[in-house]
Parts: C-alpha cells; sequence; structure tokens
C-alpha cells in the first residue's frame, strides 16, 4: 500500500505543474469506463460535466476526472486530459466519434503571487494534457498539480492523499486538493483537526492537545483584512474511489457522505466563500456482499481516509517561491 488513492486499482494520477504560475493541473485517469458521480457542498463551485453524473443521466462511465487551478480558466484543463485520452482512441462512442467524457473541478489561486499574464488563452489545456501523460501508480503531495498554489487561512495548502482498506474488505482511497477558506490545524498550534483518523505518523503523529482548547466565537477566514469583505480565493476538491462494485446512485451517496472527511479536517467547511466539490469513483473490481451496508461501511473508511488525505496537503506542503507568499507548516513547526 502506498497510501495514495493509486492503491484503488483501476486508476492511475499524474500532475503537471508550474510554480512560475504558482498553480497547476491534477488527473485521475482510469484504466477502462468507470461509473462515478458527485457532490457539491460550497457556495462557490468551478465545474465541468457534473450535470451527466447525476443517477438518471444517459452516461453511464467516465474516463478521467480533472482537478485544476486557475477559477475558471482552470476549466480548459479538461480539454487538454481529453485530447490525451483522445490521441489514445478513448471516449464514449457515438457512431463513429469517440468522446472522452472527463468532469472536473476547479479551485481559485489567481492571487497568490504567481506570474497569471498568460496572453490569449491561459495554460490550463496544456497543463491538463502533460498531467494526463504524466499519469502513473507513484506521485507526490504537496506543492504539486492542483495543490501548486492552494492556500488555508494561514498555510499553505497542498494536494494530498491517502487510503485504507474498508471494514468490508474493500479499498478506498481520497486525493485532494486544500485551498480552504478555513484552516486544517488548530489556532497557532502544529495540531491537525483529523489528528484522531492519522496512521503511523503520516501528518507529524502529534495528537491534539490536552486540554482542547475552546474554539472561538469568530473562526478564522480567508479574505481580505480585517473588517473588508471576504474574499472567494478558495475551495477544496477531491476525489475519492474505491474498488467496490458501485451503480451511479450508490456513488452519489458515497460522495455525500465523504464531505464529513471534509468537516473532520477544515473548520470552518463549506462556506459561501468556498466551493468544496467532491467526485466518487466506482472501479468495479470486488461486489458488495451486502449493498446496504458494506456501502456504509466503504463511505466511513472514505471519511477518515479523505479527512487524513486533507491533513496530508498542508503537512507535505513546501511555500511557494514568490515573496511574501504564506508559510508552509513545516517552516512554521519542523
Amino acid at each position: 500500500m502506498r497510501n495514495l488513492i493509486t492503491d484503488v486499482p483501476g486508476l492511475r494520477v499524474g500532475n503537471a505543474t508550474d510554480l512560475a504560475l504558482a498553480s497547476g493541473v491534477t488527473a485521475v485517469l482510469f484504466d477502462a469506463p468507470t461509473v462515478a458521480s458527485v457532490d457539491v457542498r460550497g457556495g462557490g463551485p468551478g465545474t465541468r460535466e457534473t450535470d451527466l453524473l447525476a443517477p438518471d443521466e444517459t452516461v453511464g462511465a467516465i474516463h478521467a476526472l480533472v482537478l485544476s487551478g486557475g477559477s475558471a480558466f482552470g476549466l480548459d484543463a479538461g480539454a487538454g486530459v481529453m485530447a490525451a485520452l483522445a490521441e489514445r482512441g478513448i471516449g464514449f462512442s457515438v457512431g463513429s466519434a469517440l468522446v472522452p467524457i472527463v468532469p472536473g473541478a476547479v479551485l481559485f489561486d489567481l492571487l497568490n503571487g504567481g506570474d497569471k499574464e498568460w496572453g490569449r488563452f491561459p495554460p490550463y489545456r496544456d497543463l491538463g494534457y502533460a498531467a494526463a501523460n504524466a499519469a502513473g501508480l507513484d506521485f507526490p503531495l504537496g506543492t504539486v498539480g492542483a495543490g501548486t498554489g492552494a492556500t488555508t487561512v494561514d498555510l499553505k495548502g497542498g494536494l494530498g492523499s491517502a487510503s485504507m482498506i474498508a471494514a468490508s474488505g474493500h479499498r478506498v482511497g481520497a486525493l485532494v486538493a486544500v485551498n480552504a477558506c478555513g484552516a486544517t490545524n488548530l489556532a497557532d498550534a502544529p495540531h491537525f483537526w483529523a489528528a484522531p483518523f492519522e496512521r503511523d505518523g503520516e501528518f507529524g503523529g502529534l495528537g491534539l492537545p490536552s486540554p482542547l482548547p475552546a474554539l472561538p466565537a469568530r473562526p478564522r477566514l480567508k479574505g481580505l483584512p480585517e473588517g473588508a469583505e471576504a474574499g472567494i480565493a478558495n475551495t477544496t476538491i477531491a476525489v475519492v474511489a474505491t474498488d467496490a462494485v458501485l451503480t451511479k446512485a450508490q456513488c452519489k451517496r458515497l460522495a455525500i457522505m465523504a464531505h464529513d472527511g471534509y468537516a473532520h479536517a477544515i473548520w470552518p467547511v463549506h462556506t459561501p466563500l468556498d466551493g468544496d466539490t467532491i467526485f466518487s469513483a466506482a472501479t468495479g473490481r470486488k461486489p458488495l456482499a451486502d449493498p446496504v451496508f458494506d456501502l456504509a461501511l466503504i463511505g466511513a473508511a472514505v471519511v477518515q481516509t479523505l479527512a487524513r488525505a486533507c491533513a496530508r496537503a498542508v503537512f507535505e506542503a513546501t511555500a511557494l517561491p514568490q515573496p511574501g507568499t504564506l508559510p508552509a507548516w513545516k517552516d512554521r513547526w519542523r
């Protein structure tokens, strides 16, 4: 087990990173058409091809998923992944035509100090193409791919991943780009909210402080200076996956449950200033023994795994090279 989403058989992950741009793209490619769904809980989402993931829509499976920086400009990343898949003859068959099905979501990283003067066309289509062609089983975490320009309220965000085996025997994994309006750690402390779920010291092994401090009446929120209107430079986007055989309706339920992973790792979350989105995918390698109880066990494992992935995203991040950018967790507590 790599403790990565690629421990779920049937998928690979690729990243494309541009540190000068302070942004990037992460692509999840499936070895075969894969059942998937999505659930959006944030108030400011940016998404592509999410309607077709509803249980009642015609297309039954997808070929890839894309997480990107760049806000709405980053939606172009899906076209780059489509191009890479089309070159391989992969797509949804419509007569003699093949159309790769590539849903995606974006986060806002346009104000993080990177050079966004890209001219007429943004670079995200090319970054998406590069990410798709880089897909493999092993990949780095932190300031890479969609997590390159990500931040939290007071620390550098990043790309995180984790995996585990659910009590049902199914493998689950999570991949997340944490660019939250809130925080993954307690105020002015290195402890992560996701500490109760940590495994093998994967994000420092610090546990929670004792006694646990009371939460302030006013939460820490990313935005403009005190007294000004809050900013919208946020959104945490994720993919959760399992090797179970699931329907689109069951994948939808899994995506809904997965948002509890955000709630255990980020506070506050699902604000009007976030576009928090989670895709769920089932690669269909292992049937369910019980369609209800097993799904509940898989969902519980996904919650734990996504919470851990969120903490790992911040723990593994490094600060951007631009002057005046937020410090990384390791800059403050290592």
